[in-house]
């Protein structure tokens, strides 16, 4: 893995998911104590910097009233208002300290929805930069990484998925995700393994649905 041509895009590391006391926190702790999310998360973190890989952080954020979206939103989004979630200028919209943003980080501004992509310049961003490879991590496992995931797909970039270090609101949600749709649109790795590629070694990406 070339970390000259490889981004890091980690996705909605906010306090609301993976903190106590976030709004949305209860909802996701089973599957980030049982998979590690964050330390995972800090890991490759710290090993893309250290590596030269550029760094893209993608909060998800709304104006107090979510006049940005739908005044009657449904699914996903109705979850996010009922709860008040990510509302600017809150603690629980913050990127959380485990993996905050440093210098030469790039801070996606704009996202109001699930795919990264959708309405924001990380396109833009990616292609100004020459990179290739995009290696994702984030919440949730099979909602905003899996709509990242398939847009970068369909982009035409490689895309890496780190298994351990996204969360979902279930084990049953999270592993049938990885399970069956990750390996079509993706290349699922652990973070060992990640880390081991930026070190040189050969990714072997998860082949179970035999693609």
């Amino acid at each position: 893995m070339n970390p000259a041509t490889t981004a890091l895009v980690l996705i909605e590391f906010q306090n609301d998911f993976t903190s106590e006391g976030g709004t949305l926190h209860g909802a996701v702790s089973e599957v980030m104590n049982a998979t590690g999310t964050l330390p995972n998360a800090k890991a490759a973190l710290e090993a893309s910097r250290a590596a030269g890989v550029t760094i893209v952080h993608s909060p998800i954020s709304f104006q107090p009233g979510y006049y940005e979206i739908s005044a009657h939103p449904y699914g996903i989004l109705k979850g996010v208002v009922d709860s008040t979630s990510f509302v600017k200028g809150t603690w629980g919209c913050e990127i959380v300290g485990d993996v905050a943003p440093a210098e030469g980080d790039i801070v996606l501004e704009g996202k109001r929805g699930l795919d990264a992509f959708g309405s924001t310049n990380l396109d833009f961003i990616l292609r100004s930069k020459g990179i290739t490879t995009i290696v994702l991590a984030g919440f949730l496992t099979n909602c905003c990484v899996e709509s990242t995931m398939r847009s970068a797909y369909e982009k035409g970039f490689e895309v890496y998925t780190l298994t351990d270090a996204v969360g979902a609101t279930s084990l049953d949600e999270h592993s049938n995700a990885i399970r069956y749709d990750y390996p079509m649109f993706s290349k699922p790795i652990t973070t060992a393994e990640y880390v081991a590629a930026l070190a040189g070694e050969t990714a072997t990406a998860d082949a179970s649905r035999g693609y």
